[in-house]
């Protein structure tokens, strides 16, 4: 299912929304016609939580089926609410706070950016249990940022070289393409959130750019 969303009138749905094929983890006080509607679209449950103190649960978090990963300023009860719901998260070492920014990931593999260092690699491996890839893509390591990648295919930044679309097939096992939301932005990962099952985007986006998700997300039928 693909939807056109207005987040009272803010497009940034992956900087507020971390999602995977189970859970959507929004802030506090989200709108409920909103939270049903993510439910609706994703077919997941909610689960309402600040992370580091703010409401930047898509910048601030990331991850799969598997696990999430989190900003190490995540604080213990942010930590405890998300492994009470049946959330398993761990914390990333060293300085990177927005997580979600710089790690692209599904259930196959991750591209993180490459001033990961070694333990924060490791951190990822281990929870995700996948592999991690460290690179750039379009000249950028805001690999989370520029990217949407669900199990089924991903989209990604628009000035992306066909050798880097062909890693990120490799890594994530998925087919894929280039594309833009919101009217030409390339920052797709920010402007939209998806699973398997669903994609959300800002309202602003157009029609050949939902054509173009729906086909680099897996979602068009070409049995008929």
């Amino acid at each position: 299912m693909l939807k056109r969303i207005n987040l009272t009138g803010n497009p940034n749905l992956g900087v507020y929304i971390s999602v995977n094929e189970d859970v959507a983890i929004v802030p506090f006080d989200f709108p409920t016609e909103m939270e049903n509607l993510i439910k609706e679209v994703l077919d997941v449950e909610i689960i309402n939580t600040s992370i580091a103190g703010t409401n930047l649960n898509g910048a601030l978090l990331t991850g799969n089926s598997n696990g999430f990963i989190a900003s190490p300023y995540i604080n213990d009860r942010e930590l405890k609410t998300l492994r009470d719901n049946g959330i398993n998260v761990e914390v990333i070492p060293g300085k990177y706070t927005a997580v979600g920014n710089i790690i692209a990931v599904n259930d196959y593999g991750v591209v993180a950016s490459s001033a990961l260092e070694a333990k924060a690699v490791k951190v990822i491996e281990d929870t995700l249990d996948v592999p991690v890839e460290l690179s750039s893509v379009a000249g950028l390591d805001l690999l989370g940022s520029i990217s949407v990648v669900t199990n089924k295919g991903f989209l990604v930044h628009r000035d992306s070289k066909p050798e880097e679309v062909e890693l990120l097939r490799d890594i994530f096992k998925v087919e894929g393409d280039i594309g833009t939301v919101c009217r030409g932005l390339p920052f797709v990962g920010a402007l939209a959130i998806a699973n398997s099952k669903g994609v959300m985007v800002a309202e602003k986006t157009t029609g050949p750019e939902m054509a173009r998700i729906e086909e680099a997300l897996g979602f068009l039928d070409f049995d008929d």
